[in-house]
């Protein structure tokens, strides 16, 4: 009498989910519909199938944005930002965490506080703070910008999982002769493991996708572009190529799938370890 309940619980949830993901799945298939479509099929109906598969259109984006440039230059921005994040994130939640005071209290609350601040009522100062310090029209300057952007998220995840971690290990490494940056990067920053992989990958789905502060940043230049603002250039005033848009999207976020898709169940475990041991 119990297991039929929890069996037909079971399906109903398990249908509910199927449909959930095909309603997310859905503007992808789009995209990637369109973009084997030529622009008279775009045009013509956005949902129905190509009746001939397009592929020239990726050999043609490929060329005309020069992908693997622009690729290049999202590795560029994607790897300096998640070091930088990564870095001084641990770092600053394990000294949070290890620090009881209301000094430190109050610093882990305005650390944090920023995911608070939409980006839109700053982006004017921050794109004139990053001209003042040469920081704009360049991969490497985006990048350090990602540092600041993404520490509070970071902060937040490593602080609860950080607090986990008994405080007798820091004591059994000191008297062993580890302190300061050897204790953490030789006995902490290893226990960080899971949680770091999902810091990984949130920032990698962000940091690779974003489009505001790379236009603010780097669109001065063809050869500072990232690939999600190349998609955006068939996209004009008076005439868009739709078909080029879709296959350089799909093209820009492809990456990033890939990674999401190997590293996705290191999310829920790094989050909940984060939350169980905070």
């Amino acid at each position: 009498m119990i297991t039929k309940p929890n069996k037909a619980g079971r399906f109903a949830l398990e249908a509910v989910m199927f449909v959930l993901s095909l309603v997310f799945l859905y503007p992808l298939f789009l995209a990637i519909n369109n973009s084997l479509k030529s622009f008279g099929e775009v045009m013509t109906d956005v949902i129905a199938l190509p009746k001939k598969l397009a592929f020239e259109n990726y050999s043609y984006v490929w060329e005309f944005i020069n992908y693997p440039r622009l690729f290049l230059n999202n590795a560029v921005i994607t790897i300096l930002g998640l070091a930088g994040i990564i870095l001084f994130s641990s770092i600053a939640a394990y000294k949070l965490a290890r620090t009881k005071s209301r000094l430190s209290g109050l610093l882990y609350i305005l650390v944090i506080m920023p995911m608070l601040i939409p980006f839109q009522s700053i982006m004017l100062t921050v794109l004139q703070v990053a001209k003042d310090l040469n920081l704009s029209e360049s991969t490497w300057g985006l990048g350090m910008l990602y540092w600041g952007f993404g520490a509070p998220l970071a902060v937040f995840i490593y602080h609860g999982f950080v607090k986990g971690i008994p405080k007798e290990i820091d004591e059994s490494a000191t008297i062993d002769g580890a302190s300061g940056f050897r204790l953490f990067f030789s006995v902490i920053f290893p226990l960080l493991k899971s949680v770091t992989t999902t810091v990984i990958i949130i920032d990698v789905m962000w940091i690779w996708n974003d489009f505001l502060l790379p236009l603010l940043m780097v669109n001065g230049s063809p050869d500072t572009k990232t690939l999600t603002l190349a998609a955006y250039t068939f996209v004009g005033q008076y005439t868009s190529d739709w078909q080029y848009a879709m296959t350089a999207m799909v093209m820009a976020v492809l990456p990033s799938i890939i990674v999401f898709i190997f590293l996705q169940k290191y999310i829920v475990k790094g989050v909940v370890a984060g939350a169980v041991k905070g």
